[in-house]
């Protein structure tokens, strides 16, 4: 590094201090260097913050349920008129609805009496969304002309992945700010690689026993290479867990269709052949148990996984989390959701949305610690919408659990 100046002996303030005076982008080389001995003295400084996260230095201010003001009334104003624009805009103005949706339900979510606020601007997902649709357009024309040509395609798509996660990342923590301060994420295209490409492969090679543990780390990556400001979040998840969760939902997904066929009176054999004869009632009826199968099993893994996130996440004297998400009230909603949209034609929606805010929000908890008035903000420069705009596109999901 080219800095001049010697900041082994400065104090964590200090640091903070030191960078937020720096301009990065006439010192680009400093301000990484600050920022890096940041991280570094957060992560090793403190020999508390390598316990439990329950063991902190840190006292507790408040603690208290996340709070969602949204009503459904208000936002069916909203969505309406975001569907009327983009179709007779041909989606143009889907870009200013992305961002009037985000602003309503972040503007709404209260931690703290402080709520969220997003701060990209339309322009910026408009560009994103117009390049994302013209790689999307060349994909479609390349494997409509050339099978070979659409293969390597989605190889070379699959391969800039890490890319659009961690751009897409880095927009989305960089857009949302809480007491002033923005969020912001660290994360390297090595580490995406590694954690959402390669180890999924590898776990196809175990017949999928290694999936759990790759789903742990890509958790891990996303929690950890996040931060508030100044202040990264830190998480130590249990691979047990995981592999709890997941058995669990494959044990679900058996066990339903066993009790359906078993309810129909058929055996296996007997239910194959009944399917080589193309019986429409049965094949409704498995129809039916694929979607009970799935809105029990896919509850019954986002509610442990969320619990055991929440609970083993926190950020190092400024907040720890809980949530007590229960599996049947999850599939009670998924499932409620479901029918009230598809019987009101899609009318639902907002209604719905609202609804799975609200409950999301009464399960989370946070404790907020003394260390979070001296959480300051860092320039992370701009970042473009790109990105975040092709990952949703070819849908690729970062969320976590």
């Amino acid at each position: 590094m080219s800095s001049n100046i010697d900041y082994s002996t400065y104090s964590l303030e200090e640091l903070k201090q030191a960078r937020a005076t720096i301009d990065e982008i006439e010192h680009p080389e400093r301000a990484q260097e600050l920022e890096e001995r940041i991280v570094k003295f957060q992560s090793s400084g403190n020999p508390s913050t390598e316990t439990s996260s329950t063991v902190s230095t840190a006292s507790v201010l408040r603690k208290g349920k996340v709070t969602f003001h949204g009503k459904a009334s208000e936002f069916f104003s909203i969505w309406i008129v975001n569907l009327l624009l983009s179709i007779v805009t041909l989606g143009i103005y889907s870009a200013w609805a992305k961002v009037r949706t985000n602003r309503y339900f972040y503007g709404n979510t209260e931690i703290d009496g402080h709520r969220f606020s997003y701060l990209a601007n339309p322009l910026q997902i408009l560009k994103g969304r117009i390049i994302a649709v013209c790689l999307f357009a060349s994909y479609f024309i390349l494997s409509a002309v050339s099978p070979i040509a659409g293969a390597v395609m989605v190889l070379a798509l699959m391969l800039l992945t890490p890319f659009m996660i961690v751009l897409g990342q880095r927009f989305s923590m960089r857009m949302t700010g809480y007491r002033n301060v923005r969020f912001k994420f660290n994360g390297g295209f090595g580490g995406a690689f590694v954690v959402f490409v390669v180890l999924p492969i590898v776990s196809m090679f175990t017949l999928y026993l290694m999936l759990p543990w790759a789903l742990k780390k890509i958790d891990e990556y996303l929690v950890d290479e996040s931060a508030f400001g100044d202040s990264r979040f830190t998480t130590k998840l249990s691979t047990g867990s995981y592999y709890l969760a997941s058995l669990g939902a494959v044990g679900i997904v058996v066990a339903v269709f066993i009790v359906g066929a078993s309810a129909m009176g058929f055996g296996f054999s007997s239910l194959i052949e009944t399917l080589e004869d193309g019986a429409p009632l049965v094949m409704l009826a498995l129809i039916g148990m694929y979607l009970i199968a799935f809105a029990i099993s896919s509850s019954f893994y986002t509610a442990l996984i969320r619990n055991h996130i929440y609970e083993n996440s926190e950020i190092p004297n400024v907040a720890q989390f809980n949530s007590n998400v229960g599996v049947m009230p999850l599939v009670w909603l998924r499932t409620t959701n479901v029918i009230a949209i598809v019987l009101s034609l899609g009318g639902a929606i907002p209604w719905a949305k609202i609804r799975s805010a609200h409950f999301f929000a009464n399960a989370t908890e946070v404790t907020v610690l003394s260390g979070i008035d001296s959480v300051t903000s860092i320039n992370t420069g701009s970042v473009g919408a790109t990105a975040e705009e092709a990952a949703t596109l070819f849908d690729v999901d970062v969320a976590l659990g």
